[in-house]
C-alpha cells in the first residue's frame, strides 16, 4: 500500500500530476485582499443560477446556485484546494493499492452534522451508493460506475474496489454530487437538508432564496467567517448588476462583461477575474437529423467565427476553444491538435460530404445558459450564413431552461465549468448513456480508450491517450465549444478573500461561504 498524507501520492507522484495544473489568476482589478479573515457579519449573494426546479437531492445538482449551496452545507470526502491540487475533507487520509484499483480512506473523526449527529463509514457507504443503486438517474452515476465494491474496516475507514486502477480517483470523489449525508433506511436522508458542512440551512426555496448559519460545531475552525448567508436567485442580469451597485448584494457572478469597465470604476467594487475550465458550448442531438451526420457535425464547427465570440462576447475575458472541453492549461492538453478556424468554405465542403447544399435548425438560447447566450446565438447565426447553415435562434426563458431546454431540444446553448481532472471531463459528459451527455454521442472507440487511460500510471502513455482522446471527440463529437470564458465576478469593497482563488468552480471554486470574510 502508499500512503497519502494530505492527498499527496509520494512514491509515484501520480496523482500529484493529474491535478489541474497551475491557472492563471488575476488579482482583482480594484481594491486589496485582507490579511487576517475574522468573523462575523451577514452576506448577501446574488447567483445567476437556480430555478424552481432545484431540490435537495444530490443526483439532480445541476447548476452553480445548488454547487455552492453543497459546499456550503455539506461535507465531502476531498476537496480541490486553489492551487488545484486534492487535499482531504471528511476523509482525513487515503492510501491506494499499487495497481491503483483499491483505495482505502480513512475517514475523520469528530464530523458532525447539523442535527448532532457524527459521521460515520456508514454514512460514507450510503451516500456513494445513493448515485450507484439500481435505475439510478443521479449525474453522478457515471463517473463512479468504475466502483465494484464499497466495504467498511472497522469504524474508520472505508475501503473502494475499482473494476481497474484509476489515478484520479481522489479527485473523482471532490464532486459536489457526493455529498456525505446521513444513512437512513437504506438509503440517504436528503429531503431533511441535514448535513455536515460549515452552513446549515434555515430556509430553501428553490428558484427563489436559501438562508443558512454557521455550523458552531463544525469540524474547522479556519473556514465559516459568515455568521449567516442569504443566497438570491438573480438570473436576470440587469436585476443582478442593479443589486451589486445598490448595495442590496455583497457579491454576483456571470457578470455582463459590457459593463466590466464601468464596475471596475467603482470604489467599492472589486472585480475579479480567473482562467480555468469554464467553457460556453452549444450541443447538437446527435440522435435526430441533420446532427446524426459528422459531416454536418463538421460544418456547424467550421460555420462559427470563435475568434468573434472571444471579442464580442467575451470581451476578452477568455480564450477560443476548439471543441474539446479540456483547457489548455490542463494536464495532458493535446497542444498538437489543429485548431478550428471560421472557414465557410471547409463548412460547405463537409456540407456536400453529407449530400447537402445547406441545413435549416433552430438553435435555443437563454441568458440562464451564459451571459450573452443569445447575442453569441445571433454572432453564429450571422457567420453560418456563408457557409449555408441557416440558423434559427430561439430566445427561451431563464426559468426552465435546465429542465425544459437542455437535452431536451435538439440544439442548445450550455455553460459548463469544467472539472478538474480530464477522465471526469469525459466521463459525465462525453461517455456513451452518460447522464449529462447532452450531444447524445456514442463511440466504442472513445469509451474503451478512456478506459484505458484512466488505469495507466505511465505519464508519457496518458498523455498519448488522452491526446487522442481529444482528437476523437474535436472531430468526431457532437458539442461545439468554441470559447473558453474567465470566471469574472463583484465583490463589495468590504470582502476579503485569500490571496490566491480557485479556478475549478466560479467564485473561488464556490467555495466562497468558507474562504470568504468582512474586512
Amino acid at each position: 500500500m502508499t500512503l497519502l498524507t494530505n492527498s499527496r501520492l509520494d512514491r509515484r507522484g501520480f496523482l500529484k500530476t493529474t491535478a489541474l495544473g497551475a491557472i492563471a489568476a488575476s488579482l482583482p482589478l480594484g481594491g486589496a485582499h485582507a490579511a487576517t479573515p475574522k468573523r462575523g457579519g451577514n452576506l448577501r449573494i446574488g447567483k445567476g443560477h437556480g430555478q424552481t426546479t432545484d431540490t435537495l437531492n444530490p443526483g439532480t445538482y445541476e447548476n452553480g446556485y445548488m454547487i455552492a449551496l453543497t459546499f456550503a452545507k455539506d461535507g465531502h470526502l476531498t476537496e480541490v484546494l486553489a492551487d488545484g491540487s486534492i487535499g482531504p475533507e471528511v476523509a482525513e487520509s487515503w492510501e491506494a493499492s499499487e495497481d491503483a484499483k483499491t483505495w482505502r480512506f480513512k475517514i475523520r473523526k469528530g464530523v458532525t452534522y447539523h442535527s448532532g449527529k457524527e459521521v460515520t463509514v456508514e454514512d460514507v457507504v450510503a451516500s456513494i451508493n445513493f448515485h450507484r443503486a439500481e435505475g439510478t438517474t443521479s449525474a453522478a452515476g457515471p463517473i463512479i460506475a468504475a466502483i465494484q465494491d464499497i466495504t467498511t474496516e472497522g469504524d474508520d475507514t472505508v475501503v473502494f474496489t475499482l473494476d481497474g486502477g484509476d489515478a484520479d480517483f481522489p479527485f473523482i470523489l471532490s464532486d459536489y454530487h457526493l455529498a456525505i449525508l446521513p444513512a437512513t433506511d437504506g438509503g440517504i436522508d436528503w429531503r431533511s437538508g441535514d448535513g455536515c458542512g460549515s452552513y446549515k440551512i434555515k430556509s430553501f426555496k428553490p428558484g427563489v432564496s436559501t438562508t443558512l448559519e454557521r455550523h458552531e460545531n463544525h469540524w474547522r475552525d479556519d473556514v465559516a467567517w459568515f455568521d449567516s448567508i442569504e443566497m438570491l436567485v438573480l438570473t436576470d442580469q440587469n436585476a443582478r448588476t442593479t443589486a451589486l451597485v445598490s448595495g442590496d448584494v455583497h457579491t454576483v457572478d456571470k457578470l455582463d462583461l459590457k459593463t466590466i469597465g464601468l464596475l471596475s470604476r467603482n470604489p467599492n467594487l472589486n472585480i475579479s477575474s480567473i482562467a480555468g475550465t469554464q467553457h460556453f458550448t452549444f450541443a447538437m442531438d446527435s440522435r435526430q437529423a441533420p446532427f446524426s451526420d459528422n459531416n454536418v457535425r463538421l460544418a456547424m464547427k467550421y460555420a462559427i467565427n470563435r475568434e468573434e465570440l472571444v471579442e464580442k462576447i467575451l470581451f476578452g475575458y477568455g480564450s477560443v476553444g476548439n471543441d474539446i472541453p479540456i483547457g489548455q492549461n490542463q494536464q495532458f492538453y493535446n497542444t498538437e491538435l489543429e485548431q478550428k478556424t471560421y472557414d465557410p468554405d471547409k463548412a460547405k465542403f463537409y456540407l456536400k460530404e453529407a449530400g447537402v447544399d445547406s441545413v435549416d435548425v433552430e438553435l435555443s438560447a437563454s441568458d440562464a445558459a451564459f451571459a450573452g447566450a443569445v447575442d453569441a446565438a445571433t454572432l453564429y447565426q450571422n457567420s453560418a450564413k456563408a457557409a449555408g447553415v441557416n440558423i434559427k435562434v430561439v430566445r427561451e426563458a431563464n426559468d426552465g431552461y435546465w429542465s425544459d431546454v437542455w437535452m431536451k431540444k435538439p440544439f442548445t446553448a450550455v455553460y459548463w465549468g469544467g472539472r478538474p481532472v480530464q477522465d471526469q471531463a469525459f466521463s459525465i459528459a462525453f461517455t456513451c448513456g452518460a447522464e449529462w451527455n447532452d450531444g447524445f454521442w456514442c463511440n466504442e472507440k472513445f469509451d474503451a480508450l478512456l478506459k484505458q487511460a484512466r488505469a495507466e500510471l505511465d505519464q508519457d502513455k496518458r498523455q498519448q491517450q488522452y491526446s487522442e482522446l481529444q482528437e476523437i471527440v474535436s472531430t468526431q463529437g457532437s458539442v461545439i465549444i468554441p470559447m473558453f470564458a474567465n470566471y469574472v465576478y463583484a465583490t463589495d469593497a468590504k470582502i476579503g478573500m485569500p490571496e490566491k482563488a480557485a479556478s475549478n468552480w466560479d467564485m473561488d471554486g464556490e467555495r466562497w461561504a468558507e474562504r470568504w470574510w468582512f474586512v
